[in-house]
């Protein structure tokens, strides 16, 4: 078993692009409006989420999932195909940044570790070892249009059971927060597979049966692996005053950051913290933020209805089952490559409400 400091290493087999299943158009686009300089951040940051997933029956195994995942992901992305764009820089090159869904892709990984699924769960360095388990390259900063948004790391356990790995900027990790995308891609592979009773078939993009014998075993490798963030909350604002202008969220915001420091303890949030206001699908704002210079709050918290979740239950990912029948084994989630601490505002789809998630920074960073 191939181990780095005691950690299982996977062993990446092949790389594939899916792209949505129909040509976008018109096309979508979200301009980065970001002050100067830009923060490292939003080159680097990301949402990570990994499902383990035991083997449902004789047939079942990662290699089959990664398959017919080639196909659902690609009727998902059809929904949302922002998660398959690209960000760019304005139509002279030295403007804005923007997101367009210009459909270069997703990537799709396959990979193996030699290591049964639950010996993996027991490791005691396991949040260590699940960087294995996703793959996440940062955006280039100089030429961003080329750097995908959205990853899909299908990793098959020693023992046949699998997990899939998702990383996704932090640009776009409402969309798979808010718009239940996980779940929707999931309901699509299942509906795929029961009416074509394609359950027992062998998909077209299998791997095993694609993959000369002389490409096996192509090394490990892997892109350098994000640093991890603390615990992740997500608060729901309602009230008569909740708005999404600047110096209102922010005020909202510092109630959200007190409500975390009350959870987890004082100054659990640097006092420089990257913040994302997604005011619309269309607009972002990134902003550096001091805490010690927002205006403390004229609002008090019975002004106003605060609700806080974590992200594991608000995306219901302990239900996501790409087989029907076949929930998770393990679930985990984790937010990278924010070294002091993020926010986010997230408008809702009702008037006078706004959700905010709050990201920690690690305890070496604090």
């Amino acid at each position: 078993m191939a181990t780095s400091n005691g950690v299982p290493k996977s062993q990446i087999e092949a790389f594939q692009t899916v792209t949505p299943l129909k040509v976008t158009d018109p096309r979508e686009v979200r301009l980065i409006s970001t002050a100067e300089p830009i923060g490292s951040g939003i080159f680097t940051g990301c949402l990570n989420i990994v499902l383990y997933y035991n083997k449902a029956m004789v047939e079942d195994s990662g290699w089959l999932v990664a398959g017919w995942i080639k196909e659902s992901l690609g009727r998902a992305l059809r929904e949302q195909p922002m998660l398959s764009g690209r960000l760019r820089r304005g139509e002279d090159g030295h403007g804005e940044l923007e997101i367009v869904s210009n459909d270069s892709g997703a990537r799709l990984v396959e990979a193996k570790i030699s290591v049964p699924l639950q010996e993996f769960l027991d490791l005691k360095e396991k949040e260590k070892a699940e960087t294995e388990l996703v793959f996440w390259k940062d955006i280039d900063e100089q030429s961003p249009q080329f750097s995908p948004l959205l990853y899909v790391q299908v990793t098959n356990f020693q023992c046949g059971g699998y997990s899939i790995g998702i990383s996704c900027s932090l640009l776009l990790a409402d969309l798979l927060i808010m718009d239940k995308f996980l779940l929707k891609w999931a309901n699509f592979q299942k509906d795929m597979l029961s009416k074509n009773d394609e359950v027992n078939q062998v998909p077209i993009f299998y791997l095993p049966n694609l993959k000369p014998p002389s490409l096996a075993g192509n090394g490990n490798f892997s892109p350098a692996s994000s640093e991890r963030c603390g615990p992740t909350m997500i608060f729901k604002i309602t009230g008569e005053t909740v708005d999404l202008k600047n110096e209102v969220s922010k005020k909202l915001a510092l109630l959200c950051i007190e409500q975390a420091e009350k959870k987890f303890g004082s100054e659990t949030i640097s006092s420089e913290f990257c913040f994302l206001m997604n005011e619309s699908l269309r607009f972002t704002k990134v902003e550096n933020c001091k805490k010690t210079e927002l205006v403390k709050s004229h609002l008090k918290s019975d002004q106003v209805t605060i609700t806080c979740s974590s992200l594991k239950d608000y995306l219901g990912i302990n239900e996501i089952a790409f087989k029907e029948g076949n929930k998770p084994a393990h679930t985990s989630h984790w937010i990278g490559s924010v070294n002091n601490g993020l926010v986010i505002a997230i408008p809702s789809s009702g008037a006078s409400e706004l959700n905010f998630i709050i990201t920690i920074p690690n305890e070496k960073a604090i």
